[in-house]
């Protein structure tokens, strides 16, 4: 992603997943959160189709809170 492009200037970070399926995906996104401190707001594109019923599950199950859900993008903050 070149800087600016679909970034969220509000995210502490910001990831274009593209079309990675979702068990890569959350896997990367675990690693990518933990570099962030507790209340961070991280922005993923992310457009793999079971991503949003996915991503949801996923936030619940790890404490994150998934803060918006529109496909492709989603705003998740770190637990």
């Amino acid at each position: 992603m070149n800087a600016g492009e679909d970034a969220d200037p509000g995210a502490a970070a910001h990831w274009d997943a593209g079309a990675m399926g979702c068990g890569e995906l959350v896997l990367e996104l675990r690693f990518r959160l933990a570099d962030l401190p507790s209340g961070a707001l991280f922005h993923l594109i992310a457009v793999d189709p079971g991503a949003s019923e996915d991503l949801p599950a996923w936030c619940r199950m790890t404490g994150h809170r998934l803060i918006r859900l529109e496909p492709p993008h989603y705003w998740i903050e770190r637990s």
